[in-house]
């Protein structure tokens, strides 16, 4: 709640310096005009010059509390102000009563601002009808406009100034709470892009770096000079393609950093989508060869059916992640992906998974018994990440293998036993869910 200015339950006893100088003004200004006889009224039952300093006297030490304690420095004010009218008076005792009635509104607590111009209004009117009954004179409305001039006008003046105080307090409110608000979706944007920049470094490094570790190891095991010279073949493969990815990842960032300085918009980055689906997994099948793995495409979506951009990105890194994870951990078999749509696009990716490698989907061991890659779990979090952006399903674990290929997978591996490691995300692919990323606020 704002009060328009320091509030008497807080505010501190020590004067405030503009106070004292006022004090100090309105004191030697009044001293001056008693000293060359210039006062307010004339005889009065206090004649006495010298005792209209007293009221003077006491008005100015009612200004060093104007700020400090107004309600306070008001009631006092009013006593010195009734007590000048028994003296010849001065007018510096006078201005100073407005100065404190004014200070009393835009200084005090939010109730004592509200009564003291309704006050000073039942002040006005109370006293021009009691002169104008008692004397039956028009004199009366004279001294009405006095007493408004003395009371009502500085009390409506310091209405307006803790008026605009208050509006002043609120919009630098509402602009410190913008700010935050700005620093805090700044903070947001920039994790998310933090994540999104790990999720395309995981999944574009990690299935290259995976096939180098595991033909790594082939070549180190094998006696086989031909076996080997193909495993260094692949190793090769792997590591350029993965240095070109990195390369054109850093590209992208460089540039969009030129972009954000020169305050240009970002011009899309070309992303990979469905298409290069086949090319991803001839080169899965290329490296699992030497595991057992037999990579499967099967594709039952509709033919030149277009979808949104964030989609198609999104299948393609999770097609990618879990063909790496299979490479990484699968038991020798088939590994099969499937896509079906077009509402949702429904992606799934089945690895097998047996028993004689007890925790092979944590990519625990490899076949004969030492890893074959590591993993961390940062693939199924990032594309769990990337399903939740798009407002879709997904899941991820062992499930009993299906009757149509139970048969055909246990020909192939005699230790299988129908089960496998099941990724299955569903995208949803109206337009208007995948436009932009969406953003959860708390």
């Amino acid at each position: 709640m704002f009060d328009g200015g320091v509030t008497s339950s807080r505010a501190p006893l020590r004067p405030h310096r503009d106070d004292v100088l006022l004090a100090v003004v309105g004191l030697l200004g009044g001293t001056a005009l008693w000293a060359l006889g210039l006062h307010t009224q004339g005889d009065r039952p206090l004649d006495a010059p010298w005792l209209t300093l007293l009221p003077l006297a006491v008005m100015c030490g009612a200004e060093l509390l104007r700020r400090s304690r107004p309600l306070t420095a008001l009631g006092v004010a009013a006593a010195a102000l009734v007590a000048d009218q028994f003296t010849r008076g001065t007018l510096a005792t006078i201005l100073m009563f407005t100065d404190l009635v004014y200070a009393g509104v835009v200084y005090s607590t939010a109730a004592a601002a509200r009564w003291i111009p309704r006050a000073a209004v039942a002040l006005t009117v109370a006293s021009t009808l009691a002169v104008l009954a008692a004397f039956q004179d028009r004199i009366a409305i004279l001294l009405g406009v006095a007493v408004g001039l003395l009371t009502l006008a500085p009390a409506t003046t310091g209405v307006a100034v803790r008026t605009h105080r208050q509006a002043a307090d609120a919009a630098r409110l509402r602009a410190e709470q913008t700010a935050l608000l700005a620093e805090l979706d700044r903070r947001e944007a920039v994790g998310a892009e933090r994540a999104r920049m790990a999720r395309e470094l995981h999944d574009m490094v990690a299935n290259h770096l995976s096939a180098i570790a595991i033909h790594a190891t082939a070549a180190q095991s094998i006696g086989d000079p031909k076996a080997s010279r193909e495993a260094l073949s692949v190793i090769r493969e792997n590591s350029v393609q993965g240095l070109a990815e990195m390369r054109r990842l850093i590209g992208l960032l460089r540039a969009a950093d030129a972009d954000a300085a020169e305050g240009a918009a970002a011009e899309p980055a070309t992303a990979p989508t469905l298409q290069g689906l086949a090319s991803l997994v001839d080169q899965a099948r290329t490296n699992g060869a030497a595991s057992g793995l037999r990579v499967v495409l099967d594709d039952a979506r509709e033919p030149g059916a277009r979808l949104p951009a964030p989609v198609e990105l999104a299948a393609y890194r999770i097609v990618q992640e879990s063909l790496t994870n299979a490479l990484k951990h699968a038991a020798p078999g088939e590994v099969r992906v499937r896509l079906a749509g077009p509402e949702p696009l429904t992606v799934t990716v089945t690895s097998p998974l047996g028993d004689e490698r007890p925790g092979a989907a944590a990519g625990e061991a490899g076949e004969a018994g030492e890893p074959r890659a590591p993993g961390s779990g940062a693939g199924l979090i990032g594309m769990a990440e990337r399903v939740a952006l798009l407002g879709g399903s997904f899941t991820a674990g062992p499930e009993a293998g299906g009757a149509e290929h139970a048969g055909e997978r246990a020909g192939e591996h005699a230790a299988y036993d129908g089960k496998h490691w099941t990724v299955r995300a569903g995208l949803p692919t109206d337009e208007n869910t995948t436009a932009a990323p969406r953003r959860t606020h708390g």
